[in-house]
């Protein structure tokens, strides 16, 4: 119904006052999911360095029969990390303390926590602390031998490494972090099924791509990896504490921003 104009004013003359309703912020919204999906892809992809995942395709390279080997691994890692993910994203509650409820973002205090964790260790690798610690564990385990999961995966079975995959393929911090971003994006359910997936395929890049190089070119993906064990043999230390302290920072940064903003 059009608003009537008061006594005395002409019809003519009348303007309806217009809505003064607030408009929703749709480039405002826009923002957030970008940050929200940019969040994802970073936790997946810092997932990709767990340390276990880097020794088992590390050491998976070192033998004959390192394709079989790691598609068995790569297949028991899905298995379990996929489950696990769909689990805990179909029953996350985005209400612990690390998380900002209000935005629905992880917290500052959750950025500085990681930020802090990555220069620690940094600060240790460039010590040199960490050698002295890692020959007293060497001097403890002398005469236990490997771990049962490098002596498991040294027989040489894709269905023992399938098995060892499936066994030690279990959520660390930045898998549940990326899974906390899927589950606020809130998409349908075919959608946070595909993210779920998408990653953990960011996740076992370290054993997807050299599968990948394999399958496309075996010879040349040998040389490449025999290049890498090398390079890493030389340089390895110092481009972890490299990554860690960048990583570190940047989380740092992030966090004071977030905390400056709020």
């Amino acid at each position: 119904m059009q608003p009537r104009p008061p006594a005395g004013v002409p019809n003519d003359l009348f303007k309806p006052p217009t809505s003064t309703a607030a408009q929703p912020d749709l480039a405002g919204s826009e923002r957030v999911g970008a940050a929200r999906v940019t969040d994802f892809l970073f936790f997946s992809l810092t997932a990709a360095v767990n340390p276990t995942l880097v020794a088992a395709s590390t050491t998976m390279l070192l033998f004959p029969r390192a394709k079989q080997l790691m598609v068995g691994y790569l297949l028991g890692a899905y298995l379990t990390s996929v489950t696990l993910g769909l689990l805990i994203v179909f029953a996350l509650d985005a209400n612990g303390p690390l998380f900002d409820t209000s935005q629905s973002t992880l917290s500052p205090a959750f950025d500085l926590a990681l930020g802090a964790i990555a220069l620690i260790v940094a600060f240790v690798l460039h010590s040199g602390r960490h050698e002295r610690l890692a020959a007293k564990r060497r001097a403890k385990q002398e005469g236990k031998g490997e771990p049962r999961w490098q002596r498991a995966l040294g027989k040489g079975s894709p269905r023992v490494s399938f098995a060892v995959g499936a066994a030690l393929t279990l959520p660390g911090a930045s898998y549940l972090a990326a899974l906390h971003q899927v589950d606020v994006l809130d998409y349908g359910t075919g959608a946070t099924v595909l993210l779920v997936v998408v990653a953990n395929a960011i996740m076992l890049l370290l054993l997807e791509l050299p599968l990948l190089g394999f399958w496309l070119a075996p010879e040349s993906t040998q040389r490449r990896v025999d290049a890498i064990k090398a390079w890493f043999q030389r340089n390895g230390r110092s481009a972890v504490i490299g990554v860690l302290a960048t990583l570190g920072g940047a989380l740092i940064v992030k966090g004071l921003l977030g905390l400056l903003a709020g």
